[in-house]
Order: structure tokens, then sequence, then C-alpha cells
């Protein structure tokens, strides 16, 4: 028995610091540093235990994005992957989650023709749109089994896999045919560094570009054109105003100025 592993990743701005344009209303990315989605080092971590678990298998790195999307391809070739796909060409800028997953689910229907995928790996959420429903919507595209904020994996063969899904009031367990999507929680593992030997790896791979003529797509189905919804503007939350500063000689004359101050501002 061997596993054929699809991880999903997403290059995302490395600082949280970015500004909005005034005059267009969106999002200043232009030469902000990027790197790999926080949580999709969780997906990428599993995917590759999954491959030493199962002898044989293989673990494979997918992005959509600009052609500098391929840094992260080659961190997860770092990390343990053994290749990676670049989905990139202009006719895929400006879309939303749904042509992104539709974008996906065309690159692993491509990858399972040639070689059967067993499972496709997702983070939870990206750190720039956060909308944590790629891996549903891609699994929607194939219509294949999905489960989300899956926090262990605890059995996988060529034909179902037996997970655990944190819930709000507990852990559900749940057998999924495959192939099927699973989105990975922070608490299924701990990522590793990069060793250095991956990193020679990674220096040296070539990944293959596939636009949406090699999908099978036409431009209308990606990018902004096959988008469910747009980014009307974008705005950065009202700075906060000022503290109040008490003083006072010792902690108890602190505490009744306090006391004062609440009961003026009808906090109390």
């Amino acid at each position: 028995m061997a596993l054929q592993i699809v991880v999903c990743v997403k290059s995302t701005p490395s600082n949280v610091n970015i500004g909005v344009d005034a005059a267009t209303g969106q999002p200043k990315t232009a030469g902000v540093p990027t790197a790999i989605n926080p949580y999709d080092e969780f997906a990428v971590e599993e995917a590759v235990r999954l491959k030493e678990r199962v002898p044989g298998s293989t673990a494979v790195a997918v992005t959509v994005g600009a052609e500098s999307a391929v840094e992260v391809l080659r961190e997860a070739v770092a990390r343990g992957c053994d290749s990676g796909v670049l989905v990139s060409g202009p006719e895929f800028e400006g879309g939303d989650s749904l042509a992104t997953a539709r974008a996906l689910s065309a690159a692993l229907r491509k990858i399972h023709s040639e070689k059967p995928v067993h499972l496709a790996l997702f983070g939870k959420n990206t750190s720039d749109a956060g909308a944590g429903v790629v891996g549903v919507q891609t699994a929607a595209w194939l219509d294949w089994p999905d489960a989300t904020a899956v926090k262990k994996i605890e059995s996988i063969d060529e034909s179902a896999a037996t997970v655990q899904r944190a819930m709000e009031d507990g852990v559900d367990t749940l057998k999924l045919s495959l192939p099927a999507c699973v989105s990975t929680v922070k608490e299924i593992n701990e990522p590793r560094l990069p060793s250095l030997k991956g990193k020679m790896a990674a220096k040296k791979a070539v990944f293959p570009k596939w636009g949406a003529v090699e999908l099978g797509l036409t431009p209308a189905e990606v990018g902004a054109a096959g988008a469910g919804a747009i980014v009307a503007k974008a705005s950065l939350p009202p700075a906060r105003p000022a503290g109040t500063r008490v003083e006072g000689a010792d902690a108890a004359q602190k505490a009744a100025k306090l006391v004062d101050i609440l009961i003026e501002r009808k906090l109390i």
C-alpha cells in the first residue's frame, strides 16, 4: 500500500502591518514580503508524517498564485514534500476562495488522472483572507468527502481514513472514504524546521507550471472572472484612544480615584 498525499499551500504576507490605498480602497500588497501561510505549515507537516508512516508514499505541494509563489513550494519541499506544482497565470489574479478552489480542484483532478490521489490536505484558513472554506469548496468541486477542523488522523489506508474533528463540545470521530479533502487545525502536530538536506533538495527542485489551459479551464472560470464575491473596499481598524493613567500616592488612593472615574463614566 502506498499513498499519494497532496497538500495545498498559499503564499501570504509575512507582515501584518499592511496599509490600504486611499484611492482604490484595496490593501497595498505590492512589495510586501510573503511566506507560506502559517496554518499551512501544519498541513505540510501532516502530509510528510503520513508519507513517513506509509512506506512508498509521496507528498506533493500545490499552490495557486503569482510566479513568486514558487517559494512556498520550495518551503514545502524543504520540510519533506517530494515535489510541487505551481498553478499560475494572469487569468488567476483577483480570485476569491471559490475561484481558487476551482483551480485547485482542477489541479487535483489532473494529478489524480496521472496517479491516484488519496488525500488532499489544507490549513484551516489563511492569514490574509481568513475565509476557511477553500478545503470544503475544493471537495465540493471534486465531489469528494471532506472534514474540517481535523486534529488527528488516526488511521489511513488506500480506501479510507479515520480522523478526529475538533468540535465546540468535544471531538467527533469520522471515517472518510478516499479520496477526500481534510482541513487541519494547529493541534494536529508540531511542524518541523527545514533540514539541510531538504533545503538542498528545494533549491534544486523544478516545479511544473499549469495555467488554465493545462487544467482544462477557461479564463472566465478562474480569477476575478470566476469569483463569487469581490472586496469592494478595505479599511484599517480605527485607532485605539489613549488610555487613562490613574495617579495617586499609594495603591489605596489610586483605587479610590479609579472608582470615581468608573462611576463618572457610568461603568459601575
